[in-house]
């Protein structure tokens, strides 16, 4: 299979750093678990990963598709390093702590959350018609691409990051409705942005040079 630890480890600790940075489904998920408790909200916490789960078998199928293509594909690839880069750049202007108070109101869609099906729902259609999650996967698996991750590696990958966004939103869910928890975290939210960033413009940067290297 030839998966290798260390990229294992690049690939896994971009992705989570991604989930900690507050975005549209965190919100989702905080609304409902302050509202209705974190076990109803176990629903949506799927649906959030099964749509990630779409994003990321297409992400794994096209490149596998596209693989080797020449120019195209060394294009598709810098294109996903010129993403990745602007979200880097974006986090550390813009990093400011996350309040999910603020986000939470009575009269919200999510206080009418009603059987597993609809919460389910509710979930996957706020993660996959969210396109930065799209172009997030799409990127990552560039990356991969670029890095000749073996496609079973990728897999691996795609199964990982699919358990990851599952867990870390039941996490999420069942850590809102703690006072220390949720103060901690907006204390810290920026810096979580920061390192984010960071991490970001690095792995955009290393394969932007080795792409460099490889074509001029």
């Amino acid at each position: 299979m030839g998966l290798s630890l260390q990229q294992f480890a690049m690939v896994a600790g971009a992705h989570l750093l991604a989930l900690l940075s507050p975005g549209p489904d965190f919100f989702l998920i905080a609304r409902i678990a302050l509202l209705r408790g974190w076990r109803k909200t176990g629903a949506v916490c799927f649906g959030i990963a099964c749509a990630n789960g779409v994003f990321i078998v297409l992400a794994v199928g096209g490149f596998a598709a596209l693989h080797r293509h020449g120019i195209a594909f060394a294009l598709v690839q810098a294109a996903g390093c010129a993403y990745l880069f602007y979200l880097g750049v974006l986090m550390l202007r813009h990093a400011r702590a996350a309040s999910i108070a603020a986000h939470v109101q009575d009269d919200s869609p999510a206080s009418n959350t009603g059987a597993w099906p609809t919460r389910f729902a509710m979930g996957f259609a706020s993660a996959i018609l969210n396109p930065k999650n799209a172009l997030f996967y799409a990127s990552l698996f560039a990356l991969l691409a670029a890095r000749d991750a073996p496609f079973g590696a990728q897999i691996v990958y795609g199964v990982w990051m699919f358990a990851a966004v599952f867990g870390w939103d039941l996490l999420v869910a069942m850590g809102v409705g703690h006072p220390a928890v949720v103060a901690r975290f907006t204390r810290h939210g920026a810096a979580i942005e920061r390192v984010t960033g960071v991490v970001l413009l690095a792995i955009a940067t290393s394969v932007l040079t080795m792409l460099a290297r490889e074509w001029l």
